[in-house]
C-alpha cells in the first residue's frame, strides 16, 4: 500500500477544488427546502460547477451517471437523485467530489429539511460531533487508528450505529487512494500519518444501533437494514507538521 505524499503546491491545488466544493455546499444549505426535489438539487451542483470550471467527479466514475450522491432518510449513501419531492422532516447527504485541472476534493453533508424528529436531530448532531473529533485527531504523528477510535468513541458513547463497510479514504489525483480511513478501531494502530498525506474522515451512522446496511438492486443504493435514520458529514484533510487543515471549508 503505497501512500502519495502532496507537495505544499499539490495540497494547494486540491484546497482550489476544495473551496469550490465548500462553496457549492454553502450555497445549497441556503437554498434546500421542502418541495425541491434531489434531480433538481443535481442538476443544480452540475451546474454550480461548470460556472466555475469544475466537474463533478462521481458522475461516469465506474458508470455511475450522477454529478452527486443523494441519500434522503435510511438511505445512508450513493442514493440515486430521483424526482421525489423533498418533504418537512426528511433528513438528506449530498456527497460531492469536485474535479478542478485534474485534483480532487470531497465533501458529504446531511441537511435537515424544514422541522425534523428529535431523532433525527440526534443522529445529524452527533455524526458531526463526530467528524469534528476525527479530524482533531488527523495529525502528523498520530495512526489512522487513532481517527477510527475517536470516531467510534462518539457513536458508541451515543448508543448508535456504526455502517462498517463504508470508509474514509486517501485522495488527490484519484478519487479513492491509501490509506483507507475506518469509522471504526483502536487507537495506535494503522498506518503513521505524515506531513502531505490528504484524506477524507467521513463518518456514516445511523440512528439505529447496528449500523447493518443492505444494497440496492442498482447496485448503488445503501439502505439500513432497520430502516432506522442515516448520517453523513465528510471533510477533505491535509496532514501538515501543525494542526489538521480543512481543505473542504470557507
Amino acid at each position: 500500500m503505497k501512500i502519495n505524499l502532496k507537495t505544499k503546491e499539490e495540497i494547494l491545488k486540491i484546497r482550489e477544488a476544495g473551496k469550490i466544493l465548500a462553496e457549492c455546499h454553502g450555497e445549497l444549505a441556503s437554498r434546500i427546502r421542502p418541495g425541491m426535489t434531489t434531480l433538481e438539487i443535481d442538476e443544480w451542483v452540475e451546474q454550480y460547477l461548470a460556472g466555475r470550471k469544475a466537474t463533478p467527479e462521481q458522475k461516469g466514475y465506474r458508470g455511475y451517471p450522477f454529478a452527486t450522491c443523494a441519500s434522503v432518510n435510511n438511505v445512508v449513501c450513493h442514493g440515486f437523485p430521483n424526482h421525489r419531492q423533498l418533504q418537512n422532516g426528511d433528513i438528506v447527504t449530498i456527497d460531492i467530489v469536485v474535479n478542478k485541472n485534474g485534483w480532487l476534493a470531497d465533501s458529504a453533508w446531511s441537511y435537515r429539511i424544514g422541522e425534523v424528529s428529535e431523532e433525527a436531530d440526534r443522529l445529524l448532531t452527533i455524526t458531526h460531533k463526530a467528524l469534528e473529533k476525527g479530524i482533531a485527531q488527523a495529525v502528523a504523528g498520530n495512526r489512522v487508528g487513532d481517527i477510527s477510535a475517536a470516531v467510534q468513541g462518539v457513536a458508541r458513547e451515543a448508543g448508535i450505529g456504526i455502517v462498517k463497510p463504508l470508509i474514509g479514504h486517501g485522495i488527490g489525483r484519484s478519487m479513492h487512494e491509501p490509506p483507507d480511513v475506518p469509522n471504526f478501531g483502536r487507537a495506535h494502530t494503522g498506518p503513521l500519518l505524515r506531513e502531505g498525506m490528504v484524506i477524507t474522515v467521513e463518518p456514516i451512522l445511523t440512528s439505529g444501533d447496528t449500523g447493518a446496511v443492505l444494497w440496492d438492486d442498482d447496485g448503488w443504493t445503501i439502505r439500513t437494514a432497520d430502516g432506522s435514520l442515516g448520517g453523513h458529514y465528510e471533510h477533505t484533510i491535509a496532514i501538515t507538521k501543525g494542526e489538521p487543515v480543512v481543505l473542504t471549508s470557507l
